[in-house]
This record gives C-alpha cells, sequence and structure tokens, in this order.
C-alpha cells in the first residue's frame, strides 16, 4: 500500500507546477497571484495550493490525477468556491472545475434526466432544463454561481428541500474517478450485480466489493445511527449502502466533499414544478416561536418553510430590498411558507395554513403574497443571507463556522433556546436564519479571530456546540458539510464505531489519503489555517483613503469579501457587477479573486512585496472602477476604490501607464484648450490622418474614435449669457436668475462642459421650467474623478478640496448641488468624502448632492413635466447603479408618460479611461455586447436611447452608430417654446 501523507510537506510549487504542465493537464497555473486567488473560500479558512489547474476536458483530469499521484501530492476538487466549511482549500493541487469542464452533456425531457459535467453552474442546468418544464429539485441560495460538483460534495439542500429533498435525493448515476486512476459508474446495485462486479476482480470491483462488504458488516449502525432525519448530513452518508436502500452507490457519494474520488460526471433527476406558487409570510415575536410553529405547519405541505429572524434584516441596506423588509408583518422573527400547486387550490390553502399559524403562541400576524415579482423581493431578503449576515448591525464582522446546524423539527424550538444562552456565555451574538421547515440552522458570529483569546472562544463554543446538538438529536452539518469547520467535532456527536466506520469507508476509496486530506476522517482542528489569525503579522501600509466603515483598516476592508461569490454570477441580465468576469469568466477577475488578493498582499506571504506586488496590478487591470461591487456585493466590497489606492502606492515615483496621464490629466488638457482657435485645431487633428499616432501616443485603442471637443464650453455660454443679467452672489456661485423655488448649484462636470454642453444647456432650461435659479461654481471646478481612478490621489485630493472649498458656501445656505453626469455625481457622494477623511464640509457636499430626477421629485413634486407619448430604452450607469439607482429617474418618466424599458445590461463596458485604453478595447467592447448594445441595435427606429452617462452615450455611439439622449435633453426637448 502506498505511504499515506497528511500535507505536500518539502514540495516546491514550481516543480509541481512543471509537472503539471508538462503533463497535458488543461490549464495551469502555479503563479503567486493564482494560487493567492485560490487559497480561501467562504469558509473561515486559509490555505495557499502549490498549483492551480483547470481541466478543459476528461482526459485533463485523470493526466493530474497521475501527475500528484506520482509525486504524492493531495487533490482538492473545487467548484464555485463558495464553501462554508473549508473543503474547497488545499495545500495541494486544486482542480477548479468552473471554468471550462461544465458542460450540459445530455437532456433526456422523457426520462426527466440531464446528464453534466460537475463544474456546470446549478442556474445554467435550470435555465437549460426549464425549457421543457423541468427543474432540478436543489437549490442553495448561492444558485446563480454554485456548481453541480459542489452540489455533490456538500450534499445541498436549498430551499425546497421539503418538497424536492436534498441533492443525494436527485442523484442517478455518477461517474467519478479514484485517486488512483480507477473509473467506476456509480448507482443502485443488486445483489447480482455487486457479484458480477467483484468476480471480475480488477480494481473496480475489489472496491465495490470492499464497500458492499463494509456494508454488510455494520446493517445495525447503519439502520440506527445514520439516516434518522433528511438534514443530517455530518459525515458520510453510508445509509445508502442498505439493502433496503439498493446498495445506492452514487447516494452514498453525495456529500463525500471530494474526500472519495473526483466526480467526472453526473447523471442527475429533474422534477415538474407545479404550475403555480404562493408565498404566505408569517411573523413571530422572536425566532424561538417561529421555531415551535414548525411542525403543525409541515401538515400543509409546504413547498419550503424558511426561517429569518431581526438580526438579518437589520443588516439589510440594498434599498429595494430594505422596501421588502419594511412590508413584513410586525414582529422579530418570520417564516416564509412556499404554498404549490394549481392556480384556483392556492388561495384556501394559503388561508387554512395562515389559520394555523395563528394558534400559535407568539404568533404576531400574516401575510398572502400572490404577486410573484413581489414575492421575489421577499424571497431576496433570504437569498442574500449569507452575504448580509457577515457584518452586524454596528458594522463589526460576523463570520461562519456554527452556521449549518440541524435538529428533526420538532427539536427546533427547544435547541434554539439552549443555544442562545450558550453564545451569550461565551460573548458571542449572531444572526440566525435557516430552513425551518427541516430543522436546518444558519448563523453567522462575531468570533474574534484577530486575537489569541478570540480564537480560543472560538474552539471552545464550537465543542459546546456540537455536544449540545447531539444533545438534541442532531448533526454539525445540515447541508454545508464538515470541512475544516466540523470535522474534528465529530466523534462528539458519533461514537467510536461510527467513526471507525467512516474511516474505514474512506480507506477503501482512497487508501493513499491523497484527496482532501483531513477533512471527515482523520481531521485538520477546526482552529487551524485560519484566514484571519493573530500569529500573522499583517504589513504596515498607510493608506490614502479613509476607509471609515472599516475604523480606516485596509485589511479589514479588503477581508469584506467572504467568499460568497455573488460577483461570480454571470448571466447578462443580472447583476452588475463584474463586467470583466462576466467577459473572461477568470477567477481572477471577479471582484472575490481581486479581493482575495489584495487581502494577501496585507499578510505579505504568497504576495510578498506589498503595494509594488506585479500579482496585484495585473488581477485589477481588468477592474473598470465601475463601483457595482460596492452595492451589488452583499458586505460592500469595493474594489474601484481599493484599485485606486493600490496603484497610487504602486506607481508612486515610477513612471506610469501613458493613458494615466492622457485620460487621468483629460481635466487640466481639455481645460488648456479653452483658447482661441486651440479647440478647432484640435478636433481636425484628432479626424486627420494623425489621429493614429495620436492614439499610439497616448495609449489609446486604434478602434476608438476619438471625442470631439464642442465649439464653445459650457462655461462660456453660460457667463456670456449672465453678463447682462446682473452680478453674483459672493461665495453663492455664478449666475442671478431668481426662481421661486429658489437657486441651485448646476455641478458642471468636464465632459459636459468640454465635450457634451447641449446635456448641461437643457439641465439649464429644465431647472428653469421647474423654478429654481441657476448658479454654476466659481471658477472651474472637478470632482477630480479621472485621477482617482487612475490612482493619481494627490492631485485628486487637491482637486477635491478646492471643489469642496467652491461648493461650501452654497451648501451652507441650503443650496443644493444637482449633477448631471453620474460619475461626477457619485464621486461628489461617495469618493470625495472618502479621500479627504469625512470632514463636516465635504459630509455637507455630499449629502446636498442630488442627481435631476430627485431634485425634480423632492424639491419639485408639484411641478408637472412635459408629457410625451414616447417610447424608450434606458442604460443606468453603473456609478449611479451604486450610489442613487434609477428609481427616481423611473418614477419622473413616468411622470411624463414615456414607456420606458429599463436594460438589464450592467455596466456599458467603456467605463471613463477603461474603454479607451489599448489594452483593454476587447473587454469593454465584449461587456457592452452582452445586452446593451444589441438591445439598442434591435430597437425601433422611434423609440428614444436614453443614457445619462457620457461614457455610456459615447459606447452606444461607437458601437452601434445612434446616438443616445440624456434625461435632461429629454424633458428640455419637451418643455413649451
Amino acid at each position: 500500500m502506498t505511504t499515506r501523507f497528511q500535507t505536500p510537506a518539502g514540495h516546491d510549487a514550481a516543480a509541481v507546477t512543471r509537472a503539471l504542465a508538462g503533463g497535458d493537464c488543461g490549464e495551469v497555473a502555479g503563479d503567486a497571484g493564482r494560487r493567492a486567488q485560490y487559497s480561501a473560500d467562504a469558509s473561515n479558512y486559509r490555505q495557499v495550493p502549490l498549483c492551480v489547474v483547470l481541466p478543459r476536458e476528461r482526459r485533463h483530469v485523470l493526466n493530474a490525477l497521475a501527475v500528484c499521484r506520482r509525486l504524492k501530492v493531495p487533490v482538492t476538487a473545487r467548484g464555485a468556491g463558495t464553501s462554508t466549511s473549508g473543503q474547497a482549500v488545499g495545500a495541494g493541487v486544486v482542480l477548479d472545475f468552473s471554468r471550462w469542464f461544465n458542460r450540459l452533456i445530455a437532456l433526456d425531457p422523457a426520462a426527466r434526466t440531464a446528464t453534466v459535467e460537475p463544474g456546470i453552474v446549478l442556474d445554467d442546468l435550470q435555465r437549460a432544463a426549464a425549457g421543457h418544464g423541468l427543474l432540478f429539485g436543489a437549490d442553495p441560495s448561492t444558485h446563480s454561481r454554485c456548481t453541480i460538483g459542489g452540489m455533490i460534495g456538500n450534499n445541498a439542500c436549498g430551499t425546497h428541500s421539503l418538497a424536492w429533498g436534498r441533492t443525494a435525493d436527485n442523484v442517478a448515476a455518477l461517474e467519478v474517478v479514484t485517486y488512483r486512476g480507477t473509473v467506476v459508474r456509480l448507482g443502485p446495485m443488486t445483489r447480482e450485480e455487486v457479484a458480477e462486479a467483484v468476480a471480475a476482480d480488477d480494481d473496480r470491483g475489489r472496491l465495490i466489493g470492499a464497500l458492499h462488504r463494509l456494508a454488510q458488516d455494520n446493517l445495525e449502525t447503519l439502520r440506527t445511527e445514520l439516516g434518522r432525519f433528511p438534514r443530517q448530513v455530518s459525515g458520510y452518508g453510508l445509509e445508502h449502502l442498505l439493502p433496503e436502500h439498493r446498495f445506492d452507490l452514487a447516494k452514498a457519494f453525495v456529500g463525500s466533499e471530494g474526500t472519495l474520488a473526483v466526480v467526472l460526471s453526473a447523471t442527475l433527476r429533474l422534477v415538474t414544478p407545479p404550475p403555480a406558487r404562493t408565498l404566505v409570510v408569517l411573523g413571530f415575536e422572536d425566532a424561538y416561536a417561529a421555531a415551535d410553529a414548525v411542525v403543525p405547519l409541515l401538515e400543509h405541505r409546504p413547498l419550503a418553510l424558511e426561517g429569518l429572524d431581526q438580526a438579518l434584516t437589520d443588516v439589510i441596506t440594498r434599498p429595494e430590498t430594505r422596501e421588502a423588509v419594511d412590508t413584513l408583518p410586525a414582529g422579530r422573527a418570520w417564516l416564509f411558507a412556499e404554498l404549490g400547486g394549481p392556480a384556483q387550490e392556492l388561495p384556501e390553502r394559503a388561508r387554512a395554513l395562515a389559520a394555523a399559524a395563528q394558534g400559535a403562541a407568539g404568533f404576531t400576524g400574516s401575510q398572502v403574497v400572490g404577486d410573484p415579482g413581489r414575492a421575489r423581493r421577499l424571497w431576496r431578503i433570504r437569498e442574500d443571507g449569507a452575504g448580509l449576515a457577515t457584518r452586524r448591525p454596528d458594522g463589526s464582522e460576523a463570520w461562519p463556522g456554527w452556521e449549518d446546524s440541524a435538529v428533526p423539527p420538532a427539536r427546533l424550538g427547544s435547541y434554539l433556546r439552549a443555544l442562545g444562552p450558550l453564545m451569550e456565555r461565551h460573548g458571542l451574538k449572531g444572526a440566525l436564519y435557516g430552513h425551518f421547515g427541516e430543522g436546518c440552522l444558519h448563523v453567522r458570529i462575531d468570533f474574534d479571530f484577530g486575537t489569541a483569546e478570540g480564537a480560543a472562544v472560538f474552539r471552545a463554543f464550537l465543542t459546546d456546540a456540537a455536544r449540545l446538538v447531539a444533545e438534541h438529536g442532531g448533526s454539525p452539518s445540515g447541508e454545508h458539510g464538515d470541512g475544516r469547520a466540523r470535522s474534528e467535532l465529530l466523534p462528539l456527536v458519533y461514537g467510536p464505531g461510527v467513526m471507525a466506520l467512516f474511516a474505514a469507508y474512506k480507506d477503501a476509496w482512497d487508501p493513499d489519503n491523497g484527496l482532501n486530506p483531513g477533512i471527515i476522517v482523520r481531521p485538520v482542528p477546526v482552529d487551524g489555517s485560519l484566514r484571519v489569525s493573530p500569529l500573522r503579522k499583517e504589513l504596515p501600509l498607510t493608506t490614502v483613503f479613509a476607509y471609515a466603515a472599516d475604523g480606516g483598516d485596509f485589511t479589514k476592508a479588503t477581508r469584506r469579501c467572504v467568499g460568497v461569490g455573488t460577483c461570480r454570477d454571470a448571466e447578462p441580465g443580472g447583476e452588475v457587477m463584474c463586467p470583466s468576469y462576466r467577459v473572461t469568466r477568470d477567477e481572477k477577475d471577479s471582484t472575490r479573486g481581486r479581493a482575495r488578493l489584495l487581502y494577501e498582499m496585507t499578510q505579505g506571504e504568497v504576495i510578498a512585496d506589498g503595494w509594488r506586488s506585479k500579482e496585484v496590478r495585473d488581477v485589477l487591470d481588468l477592474c473598470l472602477s465601475c463601483k457595482a461591487c460596492s452595492v451589488d456585493c452583499p458586505v460592500g466590497v469595493d474594489v474601484a476604490t481599493y484599485k485606486s489606492e493600490f496603484l497610487h502606492h504602486h506607481y508612486k515615483a515610477r513612471l506610469r501607464p501613458v493613458s494615466h496621464y492622457t485620460m487621468g490629466w483629460l481635466p487640466a488638457l481639455a481645460r488648456w484648450t479653452d483658447r482661441p482657435g486651440l479647440r478647432q485645431t484640435v478636433n481636425a487633428v484628432a479626424g486627420s490622418r494623425l489621429a493614429p499616432l495620436v492614439k499610439r501616443a497616448g495609449g489609446i485603442a486604434r478602434e476608438r474614435e476619438l471625442p470631439r471637443l464642442a465649439e464653445q464650453t459650457f462655461l462660456r455660454w453660460f457667463r456670456e449669457r449672465e453678463a447682462g443679467g446682473g452680478g453674483r452672489r459672493e461665495g453663492h456661485g455664478e449666475g442671478h436668475r431668481e426662481g421661486h423655488r429658489g437657486p441651485v448649484m448646476l455641478w458642471v462636470d468636464t465632459f459636459g462642459n468640454h465635450f457634451a454642453p447641449e446635456v448641461l444647456k437643457a439641465g439649464v432650461a429644465v431647472l428653469e421650467a421647474a423654478g429654481f435659479a441657476v448658479r454654476v461654481p466659481d471658477g472651474t471646478q472637478c470632482c477630480g474623478l479621472t485621477w482617482i481612478t487612475t490612482g493619481q490621489l494627490g492631485v485628486a485630493r487637491r482637486v477635491a478640496r478646492r471643489t469642496t472649498a467652491a461648493l461650501a458656501p452654497a451648501v451652507r445656505a441650503g443650496v443644493p448641488v444637482v449633477g448631471l453626469e453620474p460619475s461626477c455625481t457619485a464621486a461628489l457622494r461617495t469618493d470625495l468624502p472618502e479621500l479627504l477623511g469625512g470632514g463636516t464640509e465635504v459630509r455637507a457636499v455630499a449629502a446636498a448632492t442630488v442627481t435631476l430626477a430627485e431634485l425634480l421629485g423632492s424639491r419639485a413634486a408639484d411641478w408637472q413635466p412635459p408629457r410625451t407619448g414616447a417610447t424608450a430604452i434606458s442604460q443606468t450607469h453603473c456609478h449611479q447603479h451604486a450610489t442613487s439607482g434609477f428609481g427616481a429617474d423611473a418614477a419622473l418618466l413616468a411622470r411624463m408618460g414615456v414607456d420606458n424599458t429599463v436594460l438589464k445590461s450592467g455596466c456599458c463596458g467603456l467605463a471613463g479611461n477603461f474603454g479607451f485604453e489599448r489594452a483593454h478595447y476587447a473587454v469593454s467592447v465584449a461587456a457592452g455586447e452582452q445586452v446593451l448594445l444589441p438591445a439598442v441595435r434591435a430597437a425601433a427606429a422611434e423609440t428614444l436611447v436614453l443614457a445619462d452617462g457620457f461614457s455610456c452615450r459615447t459606447q452606444i455611439r461607437q458601437g452601434t452608430g445612434r446616438e443616445a439622449t440624456h434625461l435632461a435633453q429629454l424633458i428640455a426637448a419637451a418643455l413649451p417654446a
């Protein structure tokens, strides 16, 4: 027998990488950047691998295992890396199936089965199945990015397991390969089939024979200790080896967490969803009362019965989700019960379920939600739970570790009443939610991993919690698996006989212990290899931005990313983040991949050269600075800000890319051209045969058309217009025309001033028509955004101070600042306070800054904008999405009678300087081509294309030949002459 190993001690990462690269294993990467990206999953654990392999096809998997076996290097299989238990990190070779090995091999609607490669994302399978009126039953909250292979590894369940069971209940057959290279097809087997396999006396037969003997020798244990309730997921699912369960090797394999073999393909059972659904929301005084009410409600056969408490809803900041929270029934905890069936039956069933809940102690009220749109918004509260719960209402961090325990549903109330005091005794707090209908509880807890005392509390609490769940007949894991988080605790739940059985099962499959060692049997310590550890000394990094929400701590800011992987939702029409990941589907281009590398930079180990790191520079290269992650990420990871910070330090006292000088200094260059004859000369050169040379010298893509300067700047037009009408009020900006609603400060952005003055002129017309007196700031001001995005923060700060000083007198007088360019408006609202440290004046400016739609909605609500019967499609600027959203614009367009469709297109792809830069042109266009540009081309000629962002309008014009319209222009054009 091959000697076992626990860790790849003594192996050289470069040597292992060379061997794999020469072994026909697919995409192989052993550089520090790639290893850092895969150092963590969504758990508390960190383990830097030797190498990462991304197989493209079956032979690559077999070859990679052969090389690792020869080198005696352990292997960790990984899907989307969303595991909260630490199964997806390992110190050996990580096999990432998610990027390439992810095909739908076959779908048989008649048999209601689908055969897939392990890297396929659940939602991709669901879309394919939906075309035949089918779905895959298991549906965890990470459905937009989790892979089938990962679901098989953890025996994932999800919201609707009450109706359709766990992953194990929906797997028909598996094809797997062991660490030793034996390919085995798994499924239920008759006694005759077992005998036939054993008689073959090959590797497959010997494995099946060993497993069959193991089951036959332990029938009583399998029947009494395992499979006692649906969410008993901890350990191995050996109850499926019983004769009455048809010795089902596929079901027994599910939940093995990558410790037995590697999945090559899976044949899954599909189900037919009900024709209609209704959601019943039930309010309770607390989570204990909600738990007590579960068992009687199960008699009403809900598809789902989910629970959450107020500690979870208190951390929600996303505006539309916050609005949904405010509509919940009174109480401090809620149950979401979903019913399915014929539409005509659901109202009566919903009333009956609500009536049953009324008899429960602590019941506070109910709502029946038949509208699918509202139901989706309510489910969003629960669906975002894993990410939202990582921050407490006071901003402190909360972590997994005991987030997945399960007990029989009848004992859930008792378990919760004991768990709460246990947490209090250890000085801990957490937000509760979970699959109450199956007794499965999720809770994120405010462990303090940064101190030795806090780490000791973590270990002590987990030990006590394991004993508590055992007393209630439960399981440490109800769907996420044991991993590094709970494997060491299993002897507190299972007796020595069961643990010995688990070890024998693992050894039959993997006698070399080459697959995910330290998981389930012979476990690693629960407090070993923690991602945040007092044993590591972080690099001392001084920052420019304030990072106020993280106490000024850049390390804490980067570790906001807990790995839930929302940023890996690559379906066009989903969230806005992350435009470049949607194009490349590469982990390094995800918000998570970038945050991981930045965090590793602060640790100074695998990324050892701090701000000078080439690996971090490269992983940030395709970040568009769109800021969508700051709002779409459940915990507000803001890679755009981190990128600006990094670039500032990285290029300090060094030459920068030429585009940083040409595009970053655009406001200054544009201002320099504002002199007689020069603008015409610049435009002539931009349209001449010299243009390619200019682009090349400026680092601009040859395919891009250079924007033309306006013949006259807006400021020159405005001041000439005002010159004959009186003076100006000192310190309150320029302009004199009084309106009955008082003055408003129009922010004159660089793009509007120099390239699109017609937008600002339209803004003036609209504001004056609405009754405002328009003023502009003294001098020529700038928000500094181009310097911020290119990391020239010294200049950006000087510009920001001057801007703040120019706006402060008007703001002190109560004058609002209205911005027409979304990127500049967002910079005034969010970037400047962080850049200047959040002083009183800059905070006041940020608070006073509004969009045109917000101003008209809040300060001119009685003004009727001109009505028009126009039909339009609109592109929301990514910075507006991140800071204010489109709600005010939608309301204003509705008041105008515009039939508008908001495109679910995400970032347009141009994003300021990004899309103009030579190296980024292809990604920029590909991002636009996902939804926006095809939608514009398909729109009827009479359909207006609305886009407030200068970059958005430029991308649309250069990508489709159509001109887009700013909201101000739409309103101004409809005003009476």
